[in-house]
């Protein structure tokens, strides 16, 4: 077969349900995202209630401020990113382009900045393998769950940079148009459930 047929059948539509190969398949993998992000945030909550002398209260600890201003951040990257969908719908490469590059750089700095928070934390003595118990940091729980789940997010996060790196590459080669650009629309899905996590994780971890 040739390469042209295989590009064809990759982006046709699978039948009787019209979408498309890729976008079937991210679909199919944010919801094993959905249910591995349910039990590590299921987890937390369990055993916050159950073990409540394990974790200390919101806003002790963490720096709820930095992190809302990093959350509104990802929000706004997630608003990029719909920017660049609609641009490439339109024809628009440039917009493509500058709306990717827009997201990458949020992105970024979500992950730099959760990078410093992990710092600071730490020159806080609070760390993924704390064993003892303080009134200021917690107990062990608060450490090790408080680390799984922002830390699998913020690689979830940066995977997404590299991913929208390449897309970003890809663009800049005009390798979208207004008639293929599924790569733009698979990232998207990807982007924005991340953005969605976290909303989640910031309010049940920061907040609440």
């Amino acid at each position: 077969m040739s390469d042209a047929g295989v590009g064809t059948i990759d982006r046709a539509p699978m039948p009787g349900i019209g979408v498309f190969n890729k976008k079937l398949g991210m679909w199919v993998f944010l919801l094993s995202e959905v249910m591995f992000f349910t039990s590590l945030i299921g987890s937390y909550i369990i055993l916050r209630y159950a073990h409540p002398e394990h974790f200390a209260e919101p806003g002790v600890l963490l720096n709820v401020n930095l992190t809302a201003a990093n959350t509104f951040l990802l929000i706004c990257s997630s608003v990029s990113m719909v920017k660049a969908f609609a641009a490439i719908q339109q024809g628009d490469v440039k917009g493509l382009q500058k709306w990717l590059l827009a997201t990458i750089i949020m992105g970024a700095c979500f992950v730099g900045v959760q990078i410093y928070e992990y710092i600071e934390l730490g020159h806080e003595g609070f760390l993924p393998a704390l064993t003892d118990y303080t009134a200021h940091a917690g107990g062990p729980l608060y450490g090790a769950t408080f680390y799984a789940m922002t830390g699998f997010h913020g690689a979830h996060v940066s995977l997404g940079v590299l991913a929208l790196i390449f897309v970003y590459i890809r663009a800049l080669r005009g390798e979208y148009t207004v008639a293929d650009h599924e790569g733009v629309e698979v990232i998207g899905l990807y982007w924005h459930f991340v953005d969605l996590v976290w909303i989640i994780l910031f309010t049940i971890v920061y907040l609440i």
